[in-house]
């Protein structure tokens, strides 16, 4: 039985694509910052920490680099440890899991997913470091594809959209907020755990085989959206806001 490692993977979107994993076929190996019922305690942003876990797993087949924070606030004001902390977790974190359980892929064959953004597409206001570091993963993970594809390993990126988990709730918890958030998306809804989780089933899996270096954005097409947000005159097809 194939072997995948997912961070981040006691709630939310972590805990869908676990369980996605895991219905596919793979021994799913659980990790997040506390343990709990099948989950191990592993803080990503420790070295250290991270290959003391990986000794004790072995050889994985694909890895999930789902952990990630955030700290609200704007950039004048941003405290330094709150911004390099985003950075440590979200762009050491999946260093630190790719260098340690991704290593163990090499000349094996595996896939290593990577959970960004849309934050990495477009520039979220006031949250601090949290763009950049999803843009930073992005980048890692084309360099990881180009490194790492001649011994057998894959490496793509999945970012999600407005998708409400417990995470988000002072984002999700205001109804006008989900509202407004909704009808701005191409497919008029908000997105599900479960939808991101497909995407990154199929990327871990073998109908990604020729798949690498590639970020899909499971977004119900709101990154493309721009021009549908722009007023037009009413006698000029296409819609009207």
């Amino acid at each position: 039985m194939p072997t995948a490692v997912v961070t981040g993977a006691s709630r939310g979107i972590g805990a869908a694509i676990a369980t996605r994993l895991a219905s596919d076929g793979f021994d799913v190996v659980r990790l997040d910052l506390e343990a709990g019922d099948d989950v191990i305690a592993c803080d990503v942003s420790d070295h250290a920490a991270v290959r003391r876990v990986a000794a004790d797993i072995g050889p994985v087949d694909a890895l999930v680099n789902n952990a990630g924070i955030w700290k609200f606030g704007p950039i004048e004001s941003a405290d330094p440890d709150d911004f390099t902390r985003v950075l440590a977790v979200n762009l050491g974190g999946t260093f630190n899991c790719t260098q340690a359980f991704g290593a163990t892929m090499l000349d094996r064959g595996g896939s290593i997913v990577n959970v960004v953004s849309i934050a990495a597409h477009s520039p979220n206001p006031s949250v601090g470091s949290y763009s950049p570091s999803k843009t930073a993963v992005l980048a890692f993970t084309r360099q990881t594809a180009v490194e790492w594809g001649p011994r057998g390993v894959r490496a793509n990126a999945v970012g999600p959209g407005f998708v409400p988990t417990p995470g988000t709730g002072d984002v999700y918890d205001d109804d006008r907020v989900r509202a407004i958030r909704a009808s701005v998306v191409p497919l008029r809804r908000l997105g599900e755990p479960v939808d991101v989780a497909n995407v990154v089933g199929f990327l871990a899996g073998p109908e990604s085989a020729y798949v690498t270096g590639q970020v899909i954005y499971v977004d119900g097409g709101v990154t493309e959206s721009l021009m549908t947000l722009i007023p037009r005159p009413a006698d000029v097809p296409g819609p009207q806001v």
